[in-house]
């Protein structure tokens, strides 16, 4: 389960997603019923009016080039995120299929949107507050940085 309200679980991961534990017991709070998010400098304000999906953090080389190391984001439907303020939202098309949202002032990091998909994915570090969300996995380990180690149990995939 992603959306874990106010539950015990095992360090990085959901309770029993794995039987093992595989680090202390860390405690998930209460999911709230809307999520609030900015960037730095409050210039972008959102509301997220509906429980993300698949918290996943990705280590390909383009979340490492715009975050300095790797992004946890999950995934809404489009019209589920309300802007309060989007004076500096500024979006960049870093490939065919993607493009990233960031504040123009303060460079934060909030979003990535895959072009043709219904869905964004909301930078979870942009999130004020808690979000009752714990991460599922990991992606694009094949591209990930040499200089840290993923030793969470969570599942590994090389794309």
């Amino acid at each position: 389960m992603v959306w874990v309200p106010s539950k015990t679980l095992r360090h990085g991961m959901c309770d029993g997603f794995f039987a093992a534990s595989l680090g202390p017991k860390i405690h998930c709070p209460e999911s709230p019923s809307m999520l609030t998010g900015s960037c730095l400098c409050s210039n972008v304000r959102f509301v997220v009016n509906e429980k993300p999906s698949e918290p996943t953090a990705c280590h390909c080389v383009q979340c490492r080039k715009q975050t300095g190391h790797f992004l946890a984001s999950a995934n809404v439907k489009k019209p589920s995120i309300q802007f309060l303020t989007s004076e500096t939202l500024a979006w960049f098309q870093s490939s065919e299929k993607v493009k990233r949202g960031f504040c123009s002032k303060c460079g934060s990091t909030l979003f990535w949107e895959p072009i043709f998909r219904d869905w964004t994915s909301v930078a979870l570090g942009a999130i004020e507050g808690e979000t009752g969300l714990c991460l599922e996995r990991h992606i694009f380990v094949a591209e990930k940085g040499d200089y840290y180690t993923l030793a969470d149990g969570l599942p590994q995939n090389e794309h």
